[in-house]
């Protein structure tokens, strides 16, 4: 049995290793659960340096960045939303699967077997691809995995654009795997599959070859998140892109990709970005004559409604020029210095809250998230420039202040106490 003590530290090799799934089973098995890291924190820092690394990339080849401030921010609040829930709890995809492992297993796999650890990592590879299918196919399931394609823009922050919904369906598809593959084991892949999806969010990278036929690249990818109508419900690989050539799901990238959503939402409030399409299946659920017409705008496509295919008609999707412009905030640039600088200062607060987490009351913690949640609307505000706006972000401070002297909160540096008042 490994020492757990020794399993929380993960080295830059390990740390740069794991974002490509190129770690050992040696490694990277455990007995226990429990033993098991936190890969996807403690890959933050990896996370940044390669937004960096493609930030400096994409200048020196096209003389601009990437993408624009106002939409990574979007893409990172919506990160941050999704991972709050764990703040309280372990997250329903390990919570489900432990349940089943514990009363219904068949059979019990080494847990430090490579065998187990690669059956493993095919199993959660395929069970992502049903998951990832369906989140297309099935409109409900597609009101939370539309968080990760609202985004316009195409580069690593898109990444983090991440759903709060979605895990209360994905874990569905790796049931399965519970029957016979240790927890440990499962979390593992859980987190690599995960944090493979990181890197191929960018157009800084453009062919890679005979790895094409294989893997899950940056093009097949750009594909997925086009709106063009070649691109619409392909490749839904997380790692093998082989699942997609066996079930018929595979494009090619060959014409330039416009990304986001077929009709874009135009914001960068987190609420909205989160759930505006739980409030159209809502409206058009009412809207729907016939009982199993209305239980079709639930369970079918997001483009279906009476008349036509499960999925829609894909004539109706709007057609692409290629020369569409990106949704863009019309703040000041002054306004957006110091919008990311309240982020950076609630993204420390944030980590702290993270790391600080089994030492903190429960109330504290719910006003911690409280006021990450607040910070992020406020941020949406400031960049969409709604007009309650200056009044959200002045309640916000007074917030602020007052969590500081009540001790649920502390400054980034116990000596600018002042200075932040």
């Amino acid at each position: 049995m490994k020492n757990p003590e020794a399993q929380q530290d993960v080295s830059v090799s390990q740390g740069i290793r794991m974002m490509f799934y190129v770690m050992k089973p040696s490694e990277t098995s455990f007995q226990t659960l429990e033993e098991v890291p936190d890969y996807v924190r403690k890959a933050t820092p990896f996370f940044i340096s390669l937004m960096l690394l493609e930030l400096v990339v994409s200048w020196i080849r096209k003389g601009k960045p990437s993408g624009g401030l106002d939409d990574a921010l979007a893409s990172l609040s919506a990160g941050i939303m999704s991972r709050l829930p764990r703040l309280f709890s372990r997250s329903i995809e390990l919570t489900s699967y432990v349940y089943i492992w514990e009363n219904y297993r068949l059979i019990s796999l080494p847990w430090d077997s490579p065998w187990t650890w690669y059956l493993t990592f095919l199993g959660v590879d395929f069970g992502y691809y049903w998951f990832h299918r369906m989140a297309h196919e099935v409109n409900i399931m597609w009101a939370g995995h539309q968080t990760h394609h609202s985004s316009e823009g195409y580069n690593l922050s898109t990444a983090l654009r991440q759903s709060v919904l979605q895990i209360y369906t994905s874990w569905i598809f790796y049931s399965p795997l519970a029957l016979f593959i240790p927890p440990s084991v499962y979390a593992v892949h859980l987190q690599f599959n995960l944090l493979y999806q990181f890197w191929i969010h960018t157009e800084v990278i453009d062919n890679l070859g005979p790895l094409e036929l294989i893997l899950n690249t940056p093009s097949h990818h750009r594909v997925h998140h086009g709106r063009n109508r070649y691109c619409i419900d392909r490749n839904f690989a997380g790692t093998l892109i082989i699942w997609d050539r066996i079930f018929g799901t595979f494009e090619a990238e060959n014409e330039k990709v416009v990304y986001g959503l077929t009709h874009p939402i135009n914001t960068f409030e987190p609420f909205k970005v989160q759930f505006h399409h739980l409030v159209n299946i809502w409206t058009t659920f009412w809207a729907t004559p016939g009982f199993f017409n209305k239980f079709s705008v639930i369970f079918k496509g997001p483009g279906w409604s009476p008349g036509k295919p499960r999925l829609g008609l894909i004539e109706e999707i709007p057609e692409v020029e290629g020369k569409e412009i990106p949704f863009s905030s019309s703040a000041s640039q002054l306004l957006k210095i110091y919008v990311l600088v309240q982020f950076a200062l609630m993204l420390a607060f944030y980590e702290e809250t993270f790391a600080d987490k089994a030492v903190l009351s429960q109330v504290t913690l719910l006003l911690r998230v409280c006021f990450i949640i607040l910070t992020l609307t406020s941020i949406g505000f400031l960049l969409d420039q709604r007009r309650k706006a200056a009044v959200l972000e002045t309640f916000r401070c007074l917030v602020f202040l007052m969590l500081c002297r009540s001790g649920h909160l502390k400054p980034c540096l116990s000596s600018s106490s002042f200075a932040f008042e």
